[in-house]
């Protein structure tokens, strides 16, 4: 009996030295292993930003505000992985205008617009406090600058344009008077008057071209009123064509010249794509000014790693300036379009320069066949 229990017992043992053993020769359960930093996905690579601040009148402006908005968004479409985009309004005034584009070198932007030549003096300023921020000025011009400078001045050849869009008039005129209604009186906008008058001439030097300016400051860019009575009073002195160079005043010519059913001539947008569509009858074209090609050529050039400071100019041959041409006004503008294309390409090869001020103009026009 004590041997089946002590053989029992020893049998026990044994069983359980062995289930020990067997357990502790287990082999520990794997371990997650901590991934390859190879396999790893790469971050994600930082995003360009650029900002753009409007000038008075803004975005909504159906001009020159307009044409420039139209190239950011151009831009964010094509490299919209590659960059963040913003844009501000300045106050009624543009009291405000320095002070929005600090805000955004402030907030690290590495390119900012400021749209229109009363924002020089302020991106002079600015530019040296905030090296680091690349700036482009749209229509000003800041003297001293080279292909290494911060800021790049785009600057246009507005008298190119106006030329093309001066010949139209003197061409469609049929009561041998045409008009300008300029917004502030200052050089930029004088280039626009003495390329339309030069264009008028040109092709017609028997029609007069009255002219008229809104004001002295940057509101006249602003007020359609005035813009629409300076145009009802040239329609009354019997002009039958306004041409405007007047921002978000020209919106005034525009109405006028509809009322009156006479012509109107837009700038720096195709206005008749933008004005209700009960105007567009009394848009006869408009001089393009591509603020838009030059907003997008030069974010471009900074996603491209390409950016150069300095000036650049735009004109007929860069595709800068032009008339606009859609199916709205094919009809009134078709047979006139060989006689400006032939205009265009004279101006682009330099057998006609276009002049851009006053005394330019008037040496032209002493040349010109009586």
């Amino acid at each position: 009996m004590k041997r089946r229990r002590f053989f029992a017992l020893t049998v026990a043992a044994v069983l359980l030295v062995a289930l020990v053993a067997g357990c502790a020769k287990q082999p520990a359960p794997a371990q997650p292993s901590a991934p390859s930093q190879g396999t790893q996905p790469p971050p994600a690579p930082k995003k360009l930003k650029v900002g753009l601040v409007f000038d008075v009148g803004g975005r909504g402006d159906l001009s020159f505000n307009d044409s420039a908005y139209a190239g950011l968004e151009r831009a964010q479409q094509e490299f919209g992985d590659k960059l963040e985009v913003k844009f501000l309004e300045p106050s009624q005034g543009g009291e405000n205008r320095e002070q929005l584009l600090r805000l955004l070198a402030e907030d690290k932007y590495d390119l900012v617009f400021g749209v229109g030549f009363l924002f020089t003096e302020h991106i002079a300023r600015v530019s040296k406090d905030f090296p680091g921020t690349k700036f482009a000025l749209i229509d000003g011009f800041i003297e001293n600058l080279n292909d290494s400078s911060p800021i790049a001045c785009l600057l246009f050849k507005e008298q190119e344009g106006s030329f093309l869009v001066g010949a139209a008039a003197g061409l469609k005129t049929k009561t041998n008077k045409v008009g300008f209604v300029g917004g502030m009186k200052i050089p930029l906008i004088e280039k626009f008057e003495a390329g339309y008058i030069a264009g008028v001439k040109y092709v017609n030097p028997k029609a007069e071209v009255p002219s008229d300016y809104i004001g002295t400051t940057g509101d006249a860019f602003k007020d359609p009123a005035k813009g629409k009575e300076l145009a009802l009073k040239h329609f009354s002195q019997g002009t039958d064509i306004e041409y405007h160079a007047s921002g978000a005043s020209g919106l005034g010519v525009i109405e006028a010249a509809s009322a009156q059913h006479k012509l109107a001539i837009g700038v720096d947008s195709d206005q008749s794509l933008t004005v209700k569509p009960e105007l567009r009858p009394a848009v006869l074209t408009s001089m393009l000014k591509r603020v838009d090609v030059a907003v997008y050529t030069t974010i471009k050039s900074l996603v491209n790693n390409q950016w150069k400071g300095g000036y650049r100019v735009y004109g007929l041959a860069e595709d800068g300036v032009g008339y606009a041409m859609n199916d709205y006004n094919k009809a009134a503008m078709s047979d006139i379009v060989p006689k400006l294309e032939e205009l265009k390409k004279k101006v682009v090869s330099g057998e006609i320069a276009v002049p851009a001020t006053k005394q330019e103009l008037g040496e032209f026009l002493k040349k010109l066949p009586k």
